[in-house]
């Protein structure tokens, strides 16, 4: 195993971090904790996505892992925004 495979078995993925904000909406049934999981999730999927595209852009990779983590952490942070709104918006209903 060379350097490069050791760090890579060792750095966290944005694939990991966006995949796993999206993962907590279907597993999780109480999405008021839900959300306060998949956000930062998400915005560590969409950050770390950024930072892994440059890294990968730079040295010539593949950005299709970064590109797939971004996405994921985009619709794991936009679904924790939406249902932040809708509850602020509906004051009256139950949280659950």
């Amino acid at each position: 195993m060379t350097d490069v495979e050791g760090e890579r078995g060792r750095k966290i993925s944005a694939v990991v971090l966006g995949g796993s904000s999206v993962a907590f909406w279907f597993c999780c049934p109480f999405w008021m904790l839900t959300w306060f999981f998949a956000l930062p999730a998400g915005l560590g999927g969409l950050v770390l996505g950024w930072v892994q595209y440059r890294a990968a852009s730079r040295e010539g990779l593949s950005r299709t892992r970064p590109m797939t983590g971004m996405a994921l952490g985009a619709v794991g942070t936009v679904a924790a925004v939406a249902y932040l709104i809708f509850l602020i918006r509906h004051p009256d209903l139950d949280i659950q």
